[in-house]
């Protein structure tokens, strides 16, 4: 085990031991603590059920840890393994807060799932690269030095890497480029610097530093159905019809108990179509995508409940089982979601509540992925 993980794992494991010891006092009575969990999802579901997790909450939160523990047998990363953590300057990186969370996982058999090594968004790339200056052989160098370097570090430690992040616009199924309206972020430097098969040189990038590393392309909206769903899987079939080492597309699934259903199960059976691998990556579902003030989110909770077991069984129904990559919700507890922050709103997404207790939403994605 390398030296730097040593002083990490000391840690989670005190903290592993406190947050027994909270399970242990729920179960003889103590008072407001969350309930003790003793058969998890990860134990009725016939394929890896996993979610986004951050090292402040497995460092700072045995409620957190313990369902964590308890519940999951995959974890993705949260923000430690974006661009602007990892390499905040130029050719300088920082991987202690992923080091952190590939410990984690391998110290408790949790598989880990790299999250992201290439994406357009401003807010996840470091100020160097948004006004970086070069042409287009500087520009690739930067590009293909950041992969390489990451997925290196990483090596045999993560299971499985999004390689590239949203890619495809939602209004024309195009690649993104400039952005829609100027300065709204829209668009992508990587589109704009590297041309249109910068996707293909990431996965092969990729793919040549880690060659035992499952790559997957992610992205949202499939359950649209339309430009969206047909522009992923022509991407991705294209991918792999060239022989560029893609391994599975990542569905996100932040949707609402106002979703098409029969959208969702459209989008899952495209992409099991391509034969490659299927990931719902970051499930999440809002019970106020109207941005009520008044809502009062209890008289949802039936609805949301019923939408998580249908994920969960439309997944089953669609996607054959060597195809599963697994369900993933972004965080599990609506005290960790980002939808509140993101839209400014009141919202629950997740199927545990802000004290980590299990909501319907819980039992109805256990029912749902139950054989």
């Amino acid at each position: 085990m390398p030296f730097k993980r040593v002083y990490q794992i000391s840690c989670s494991a005190i903290l592993v031991l406190v947050a027994g010891l909270y399970a242990c006092k729920k179960n003889s009575g103590g008072q407001g603590l969350p309930p003790a969990q003793s058969v998890g999802l990860k134990s009725v579901a016939p394929f890896p059920m996993g979610a986004a997790v951050g090292t402040s909450g497995l460092q700072n939160n045995a409620y957190y840890l313990g369902t964590m523990l308890t519940e999951y047998n995959s974890m993705t990363s949260d923000y430690e393994m974006k661009f602007n953590i990892v390499e905040p300057e130029q050719g300088v990186f920082n991987y202690a807060p992923g080091d952190y969370l590939v410990s984690f996982a391998a110290q408790h058999h949790i598989r880990m799932h790299g999250h992201n090594l290439i994406w357009h968004d401003p807010a996840a790339l470091p100020a160097w690269v948004l006004s970086f200056q070069g042409d287009s052989l500087a520009w690739e160098n930067l590009f293909m030095t950041h992969i390489e370097g990451e997925a290196t570090h990483y090596k045999g430690e993560v299971a499985s890497w999004d390689v590239v992040n949203e890619a495809i616009r939602d209004d024309n199924g195009q690649l993104r480029n400039q952005d829609s309206t100027p300065g709204d972020g829209t668009g992508s430097i990587w589109r704009q610097h590297l041309g249109p098969d910068y996707i293909a040189r990431a996965f092969q990038y990729a793919h040549a530093a880690d060659p035992n590393a499952l790559l997957f392309y992610n992205d949202y909206g499939q359950e649209w159905g339309g430009l969206k769903l047909d522009s992923i899987v022509a991407l991705v079939t294209g991918l792999k019809k060239r022989g560029i080492p893609i391994s599975g597309v990542g569905m996100q699934m932040h949707i609402s108990i106002l979703t098409d259903t029969a959208g969702i199960s459209a989008g899952l059976k495209a992409l099991a179509a391509t034969g490659l691998l299927v990931h719902v990556s970051e499930l999440d579902i809002s019970v106020n995508p109207n941005n009520n003030p008044n809502i009062a989110y209890a008289t949802y909770l039936p609805q949301q409940a019923a939408m998580y077991q249908f994920v969960a069984e439309s997944y089953r129904a669609n996607v054959p089982p060597a195809q599963r990559y697994g369900i993933t919700t972004w965080e599990f507890s609506d005290a960790d979601s980002w939808i509140p922050a993101a839209f400014g709103r009141k919202d629950w997404p997740l199927p545990f509540d802000s004290l980590y207790h299990k909501k319907p939403a819980y039992f109805g994605l256990q029912k749902g992925v139950k054989d």
